[in-house]
């Protein structure tokens, strides 16, 4: 495999009268940890499934690992692991056979799958739960054991669609844990999420799609870096008291104020941020302050500013859809 481990140029693809995806171009290098992000209904979805064979583009071209998959888009199959963002094993099956059906998918041979599966049970911590029937797992050990069927063949490539959605905190944590050891041991790892705080913790670059366009790519500490010297100060107040923002600007034009949410009221500043003085100009207009902290600019704010959609309302819409873009 050569340097570029995923190559797209002028992706597009529509359905009906809905253009999904509309003259994407990127490229994923060797041994990245390349993050995908947009809101619900963006395209990552559909990107994913064209770079994975499942769907055929309309115009654009693709390549996996060097190999032109444009007119065959099954042709470097046997390069990649694919994690759907709803798992396709059989629940019926219990965890071991799942991963030993899915290695002899793929040509392995009984005593090599059998070994492997046992490998990969001990490595995402499911050997307890190997002989119990994969539908009576919990939802972070489904998600556990799908990553482990998409690896079960070594592929250089992975491709992860929302992979700790809809699991607890412990399991996302230890989802994380796994894929950062895959990107050590240089496996190259495209990965869509919701999560806006999981990409700038996992990944090397991130994509940014809206309406089946991408606007941005860079690595993430370029991406960080214009905001890292910014004092941010988010206030928590009484329901409209978003009506005295402009009222604040006036009186502390040092400040750059903002309405996130109602009931919040965001600060921004290069110098420290005067909290007294805003908690008494704020109170003596009759909004009750319950709360004024501190927080850390981060990838986050880069992705409200390029898109305009807050990452508050993206996590809200995904979980409404049910994770279908």
């Amino acid at each position: 495999m050569n340097d570029i481990a995923i190559e797209v140029r002028g992706l597009a693809k529509r359905f009906g009268d809905v253009q999904a995806v509309a003259e994407v171009d990127f490229a994923v290098r060797a041994g990245e940890l390349f993050g995908f992000l947009g809101p619900n209904g963006a395209g990552k979805t559909t990107t994913i499934n064209m770079l994975t064979g499942l769907a055929r583009p309309d115009a654009g071209t693709v390549r996996i690992g060097g190999i032109d998959c444009t007119r065959n888009p099954r042709a470097a199959q046997h390069l990649i692991g694919v994690v759907p963002d709803e798992s396709n094993l059989y629940p019926e099956l219990t965890g071991f056979d799942n991963l030993c059906f899915c290695a002899a998918l793929y040509g392995m041979a009984g005593g090599e799958r059998r070994a492997r599966a046992g490998e990969l049970l001990e490595m995402f911590d499911l050997t307890a739960a190997a002989g119990r029937r994969f539908g009576g797992y919990s939802k972070g050990m489904k998600r556990r054991l799908t990553i482990a069927a998409g690896i079960i063949h070594r592929p250089p490539i992975l491709f992860l669609d929302e992979p700790t959605t809809g699991i607890d905190v412990a399991s996302a944590r230890q989802v994380r844990r796994l894929i950062g050891e895959l990107h050590e041991h240089g496996t190259t790892i495209f990965l869509t999420t919701h999560y806006i705080d999981e990409a700038e913790r996992l990944c090397d670059r991130i994509a940014f799609i809206v309406a089946g366009r991408i606007v941005g790519v860079d690595l993430v500490a370029n991406l960080v870096h214009p905001v890292r010297d910014k004092q941010v100060m988010l206030i928590a107040c009484a329901p409209g008291a978003q009506d005295l923002v402009g009222e604040l600007a006036e009186a502390f034009p040092a400040l750059e104020c903002t309405c996130p949410e109602p009931g919040s009221i965001r600060i921004e500043a290069r110098e420290p941020i005067p909290v007294g003085p805003l908690v008494h100009f704020i109170e003596a207009r009759g909004a009750e302050v319950s709360e004024a902290r501190k927080i850390r600019p981060s990838l986050e704010d880069i992705f409200v500013r390029i898109t305009g959609i807050g990452a508050d309302a993206m996590r809200r819409e995904k979980e409404k859809s049910g994770g279908k873009q």
